[in-house]
């Protein structure tokens, strides 16, 4: 009989752990009031500062709000949301690739459908795009910026730094939904924050323990298989 090689069943122990993790994670939208310790946090970003970026240039900076700090911001978006005078920030490009646009159709059908809401209700749809601002009464709302100097490089760094928050959160049992709705209300928020001239909003994210009641927080969102997106060379 054979034994076992201990180094490859280690590493197939802490496979199975990191890829559950990673499977488990979704975009929550829907919290509990339970407070997230700020030493939690701590440890959440003292994780995702090992991040890989080019030269090593970190080209992140957070923002955490809690409490009445976090109130009196989400108060101010959603006046400027209902007030509505913000011009729109684009998502997306106006030529959306159309395997892009099929599944941005499928992820909306899903969430409405999740939130009774009809598609063809934009004034419903629009109400519903304002519990964004104010992270969906997460405990936790966490705003990204970057230097506005930085290019697409960084930006990829940013995204590498983004993923490595929400694992870390859900490695602790946590649940977070990355937001980018955030960037229409850049002046909102700079003003409120106090951001020296330069700095760019990337997103926002809420952080907290999910609401595992809500219909939202489980839209089964589908992922396109690897053979469909992957090409293999030798």
């Amino acid at each position: 009989m054979t034994k076992a090689d201990p180094v490859v069943a280690e590493s197939d122990a802490v496979a199975g752990i990191v890829d559950a993790v990673i499977r488990s994670r979704r975009a929550v939208r829907a919290f509990r009031p339970t407070p997230v310790p700020r030493a939690v946090v701590v440890d959440i970003l003292s994780v995702a500062r090992c991040a890989p970026s080019n030269s090593n240039s970190q080209p992140w900076r957070v923002h955490v709000l809690e409490g009445d700090p976090k109130r009196r911001l989400s108060e101010a978006l959603m006046q400027a949301h209902e007030r509505n005078e913000l011009p729109p920030s684009p998502h997306f490009p106006a030529d959306l690739p159309a395997e892009c646009t099929s599944r941005q159709a499928d992820f909306g059908a899903r969430y409405y459908a999740a939130l009774g809401i009809d598609r063809k209700d934009l004034s419903a749809r629009y109400r519903q795009s304002g519990r964004n601002l104010c992270f969906f009464d997460a405990p936790v709302g966490l705003l990204f910026t970057i230097d506005s100097r930085l290019t697409r490089h960084s930006w990829a760094d940013y995204g590498m730094f983004l993923q490595t928050i929400m694992i870390a959160a859900r490695a602790r049992g946590l649940d977070t939904c990355p937001q980018v709705l955030f960037v229409r209300y850049e002046p909102v928020i700079s003003q409120f924050l106090g951001l020296p001239s330069g700095q760019a909003l990337v997103c926002g994210m809420s952080l907290g323990y999910a609401e595992v009641e809500a219909e939202v927080n489980d839209l089964g969102m589908p992922r396109e298989a690897v053979e469909d997106f992957a090409v293999f060379w030798g």
